[in-house]
């Protein structure tokens, strides 16, 4: 139910994937005295299926054997490149969560909040004595709602910071509205709030809207579910409620804005003044709202989505307060059904996880508590996670690929001959002050205010949701720290952040496949080098390219400039939408357009500094291999993937990441990987020179 534009995966890839497990830092150190190994090739060789012509389907041929021989396990919605390196961070952060419990840490340490975090989720009997009890206060003051002020008081207190339009690109929120707080678009000397839509259960509008049968189907399962979760509740009359609370949302939705004109960062540039609010979205009582939201001291928070805001807060007004009381009371139970008894989560896991995503297992509880107290203590764990599992020379050795790629791109900037050179000096003068943050952040996250109750899981994770509100609010108005993490340590994923002009490359991504220290340069420059170079990249994608070196919102582009650019992304649009990922559901190429563009760019910058690595030496054969078809295969086994169909429509409808399938195609706008694999014309994946899509 989480969107992901501008992080490497989409928010499904980055939880599923397939490939060897990595040696940890321990096994892989030789011995002082030991001559280092010849390199490995850092390719599955066994994966590749070479009954399929590289031209004719490149991700068949560099996976195709894999597919055939991998299921998808019952638990999953789909297993992609990454899935062990997932695995493997898991299992770590199992071990470091579960031996905090023999350990018996101090009260109050960040350590004794962990485990019992951890002991709370895992609870199953505690959970199921309590029934409702937990979540109780929130219901009875549900209950209490009594007027349009009252309404829009507990909009105003149930918002939080969920919401992040710029770094995860995630634009869902289960809440009315959502809030991100980050530097000023146009004045990048402090930290201003967003306003963003939300109030769906479905994690999409085009959930509700879309007309084919798929959905019709969603919608149908939907409206059974939330009578099925009221009638559970205890409620009266549930399947009239369910209707109505469906109808609302439908009205919802028709209000949302989309994704794509979610992703247009002019269309959010609204700095709304505060006194503004009740004229220009009349309906809600906007001062009992941003009172309850302390909210109230600000002089300005922008509407992201103005036209949506408006007619949310109209909603408000126009419908009836006993059906708000009705949907707020399903919501309040929906978004915390997984720490509910079993009855609850089973009802839960059967609706976004069957009947959504295709997957017929809910994962171990021991996953799903190692992930939520990630979730809500990541920085702690984080610590411990890097002093035990990161070294520092793969830090070192990540570092110096970041700077060899950044160095490369500067280099290509000089080389275009579209260009002008005023142009030119701005993009060179953003990557040169591009941040470069690898495996960890220079500062930690502070939970000492956050209560962790061994007998209280429910709680422990409202209080955590209200923490980071807490955390996000304390921004506003302050100076922006241009070197603040928007992801964990363990997290297996990357980011470019263009308010900050900074990436992060968590610790543990930087692991085999996409990072093998033992492996040799092709496999780690098609691989890690493809994300670092996707990163660099998405700082001037059709977003990033929109913000200077200072993260300002500005355009600094000559008007021709402007024109070549948009030429040449409109091809990348038309190529990513003449993809057909399931019959009659194509991509959508301005949706996936940031994404594409660093992936086009990102690989053409990581294959030249692959070469420049090279030191002007040939490249060695190995595994019967050149150093280019090593190259262009890591990269290529870097986005294998299967994924169940209902997974596959939910990313194609609601994410800006293509699948990885046709990721894995980028190949075909690199002129040498034609060259490489003798790719000849009238083979499927063959473009004429021309058509080839080259913008940095």
């Amino acid at each position: 139910m989480r969107h992901s534009r501008t992080l490497l995966f989409a928010a499904l890839a980055c939880a599923l994937a397939a490939c060897k497990p990595a040696a940890t830092p321990e096994a892989a150190a030789p011995a002082a005295q030991t001559a280092p190994a010849a390199p490995v090739s850092g390719i599955d060789l066994a994966g590749i299926d070479k009954s399929v012509k590289p031209g004719d389907d490149f991700d068949e041929y560099a996976n195709g054997a894999w597919k055939k021989a991998t299921e998808i396990p019952a638990d999953r919605a789909g297993v992609s490149t990454g899935f062990y390196v997932f695995e493997k961070a898991e299992k770590r952060n199992a071990e470091l969560i579960q031996g905090l419990e023999k350990s018996n840490p101090a009260a109050g340490s960040n350590e004794r909040k962990i485990a019992d975090y951890y002991a709370a989720f895992m609870d199953e009997a505690g959970i199921e004595s309590r029934g409702l009890a937990p979540l109780q206060p929130k219901l009875d003051s549900v209950n209490a709602i009594a007027d349009a002020a009252g309404l829009s008081r507990y909009f105003g207190a149930a918002m939080r910071a969920d919401t992040d339009p710029l770094n995860a690109t995630n634009f869902y929120t289960e809440n009315l509205f959502g809030l991100f707080v980050a530097q000023g678009l146009e004045d990048p000397s402090k930290n201003v709030g967003y306003l963003m839509q939300g109030g769906l259960g479905m994690p999409d509008r085009e959930y509700y809207l879309a007309g084919d049968k798929d959905m019709a189907a969603n919608r149908a399962a939907y409206q059974k579910y939330i009578a099925e979760i009221l009638k559970l509740a205890g409620d009266a009359d549930a399947e009239k409620k369910a209707k109505a609370i469906f109808d609302l949302e439908m009205k919802i939705a028709k209000a949302h804005a989309s994704v794509v004109d979610s992703q247009d960062i002019h269309k959010a540039n609204n700095p709304w003044p505060m006194a503004d609010y009740a004229k220009n979205a009349p309906g809600i009582d906007w001062t009992a709202f941003f009172d309850a939201a302390k909210l109230s001291g600000q002089q300005t928070v922008f509407a992201w989505q103005p036209d949506a805001i408006k007619k949310l807060s109209a909603l408000v007004a126009s419908e009836p307060l006993q059906t708000w009381k009705d949907y707020l009371r399903f919501h309040a139970i929906n978004h915390s059904a997984g720490l509910l008894p079993k009855a609850y989560a089973d009802l839960s896991f059967g609706f976004y996880g069957t009947q959504l995503n295709g997957t017929t297992k809910q994962r171990d509880r021991w996953k799903r508590a190692i992930g939520a107290t990630n979730g809500a203590l990541g920085d702690a764990i984080g610590q411990l996670y890097v002093k035990q599992y990161f070294p520092a020379s793969s830090k070192a050795k990540v570092e110096d690929m970041v700077k060899n790629i950044l160095a490369t791109f500067r280099e290509g900037v000089d080389k275009l001959e579209w260009m002008t050179p005023e142009t030119k000096k701005t993009a060179k003068a953003k990557a040169e002050t591009m941040l470069i943050g690898v495996g960890y952040p220079d500062s930690w996250r502070d939970y000492s205010s956050l209560e962790v109750k061994r007998d209280d899981p429910l709680g422990n994770a409202l209080r955590a949701e209200e923490a980071e509100y807490r955390h996000q609010t304390a921004k506003l108005g302050k100076a922006p720290d241009k070197k603040e993490w928007w992801m964990t340590p363990q997290t297996v994923n990357a980011v470019q952040l263009p308010l900050q002009n900074a990436m992060n490359f968590p610790a543990a991504i930087l692991e085999a496949p996409f990072f093998d220290p033992n492996a040799d340069a092709a496999a780690n420059y098609g691989s890690i080098g493809a994300v670092i170079g996707h990163e660099v990249s998405h700082g001037f994608d059709n977003l990033g390219s929109e913000f200077d070196a200072e993260g300002r919102l500005r355009n600094w582009w000559t008007k021709e400039d402007a024109a070549h650019f948009k030429a040449a992304t409109d091809k990348l649009v038309a190529q990513y939408d003449a993809y057909e990922a399931l019959p009659g559901l194509h991509l959508n190429g301005k949706q996936t357009l940031g994404e594409n563009i660093a992936d086009v760019a990102g690989l053409q910058a990581a294959y030249i500094a692959y070469h420049k690595s090279l030191g002007g030496k040939e490249a060695p054969v190995i595994d019967g291999l050149t150093g280019d078809e090593r190259f262009f295969l890591a990269f290529a086994q870097a986005w294998r993937a299967k994924q169940r169909d209902a997974a596959l429509r939910a990313q194609v409808i609601g994410d800006g990441h293509a699948p990885a399938r046709y990721r894995a195609l980028t190949v075909r706008n690199i002129d040498v990987w034609y060259d490489t694999f003798k790719v000849k014309e009238g083979e499927k994946l063959y473009l004429k020179p021309e058509e080839r899509v080259k913008i940095w």
